[in-house]
């Protein structure tokens, strides 16, 4: 099973949506750097993709489960 890279879905959605980083950053409370940081990791804290997932009106926590079923369907 591969495992999901949450970093690479929120910067997917991100550009999805045409927000700038810039953007993201202010709206979840920190600075561009760390957003890059967010971007380039895998696994992410519970409480930080709740934000996002608000943040962006997404739920990353579905994309988790579908990544699940998938994985448990092959």
């Amino acid at each position: 099973m591969t495992s999901i890279h949450f970093g690479n879905l929120i910067r997917d959605e991100l550009k999805a949506q045409g927000r700038t980083v810039t953007w993201f950053a202010k709206a979840i409370h920190c600075d561009r750097t760390n957003a890059y940081k967010i971007f380039n990791n895998s696994n992410i804290d519970t409480d930080l993709l709740f934000r996002i997932s608000r943040v962006l009106g997404h739920d990353f926590f579905k994309d988790a489960t579908a990544h699940l079923a998938k994985a448990d369907a092959e």
